[in-house]
This record gives C-alpha cells, structure tokens and sequence, in this order.
C-alpha cells in the first residue's frame, strides 16, 4: 500500500476524531451539536427543493422548445472557425445549468468518441473545470432567500467561459488534436 492510500483511507476518520475530541476537550456538548447540525441540514434540503424543481423544469423546457439547437446553429460558424468542436459546446453550455445534464453529455461523448479522443479529453476537462453556475445561484441563492445575484451571476458566467477556453487550450496544448 502505498503513502497515498494510506492517507486516503485513514484522512476521514482521523478528521471526525479529532474534531470530536478537540469539542470534548473545549467542553462542547459534540453529540447534541451534530444532531442540531442534521435538524438544519433537513431543513435547509426541504426549503432547497422547490428551486430545484423550478431548474429541473427550466432545462427540459430549454432543451425540448430546441433554443439550444437554435442558439448552437447561431454559434456554429464562429466555432467552427476558431477550431473548438461543436459537439462539446451543448456541454459547456448545458454544464453551466446542471451537473447532472453534463454528466450524461459527457458520457455520451465519450462514449462516441472514446476518453482518449480530442473530444473525450476535453469533454472530461470541461466537466472538471466548470461549475454549475445557474444551477447555484438559483437554487442554493434562492434558498437562502438571496435576491440580488447580479454580480455573482455575472461572476459566475465569466468564470465559466474562461475555464472552457482554457479547458479548449490546455487539452490542445496537453495532448494535441
């Protein structure tokens, strides 16, 4: 067994026992804080439902009206001149609303053109280096009774582009077409 698997198996445990220990040691009562901890973590599942489900129905509408088949065919010229593959810009797309949508897009890519493929790796770097950004401020803001998200919104998308375009130039310079 090598050092790091040591550290992975054992990182976890040793954590909880040295939180637990150290709240015993400063006379807190850990048991009664960790209930009181899972009492909020419910609560605060149940009051993020109804904004997940209002970005559940957001995407199917978005992907079934074919605005992201209309808005792919408007992009479609500038991609293809810049050199980024059009199959992978659904995903950014789509990546930055749920993780879940760009979870199955990228398996489909991969399953296509095999995880060694320009497209594969960069599917799986795209994947790795953006975030759910609408999918956050919709529900995660909304639940918190977040109104004003401007700013993060507009934060949040610049981020993401940037990691696409650096996810395109990292796997081009990386691996090549």
């Amino acid at each position: 067994m090598n050092v790091v698997q040591i550290i992975s198996i054992w990182l976890i445990p040793v954590t909880i026992g040295f939180i637990l220990l150290y709240g015993t040691f400063k006379k807190v009562p850990t048991y009664e804080a960790f209930v009181e901890g899972g009492k909020e973590g419910i609560q605060i599942s149940f009051s993020v439902i109804p904004y997940l489900v209002g970005m559940l129905v957001s995407i199917s509408i978005f992907r079934a009206s074919g605005a992201l088949e209309y808005f792919m065919n408007f992009l479609e010229p500038v991609i293809h001149f810049i050199g980024i593959p059009a199959e992978v810009v659904p995903l950014a797309m789509i990546r930055t609303i749920s993780g879940n949508a760009a979870l199955g897009m990228t398996t489909d890519l991969i399953a296509t053109y095999g995880p060694d493929s320009f497209i594969g790796r960069l599917a799986s770097t795209i994947q790795g280096s953006t975030e759910t950004t609408l999918y956050v401020l919709t529900v995660y803001f909304g639940a918190v009774g977040i109104k004003k998200m401007g700013d993060a919104l507009k934060v949040g998308i610049l981020a993401d582009i940037l990691s696409f375009i650096l996810s395109f130039l990292v796997v081009l310079l990386v691996f090549g077409r």
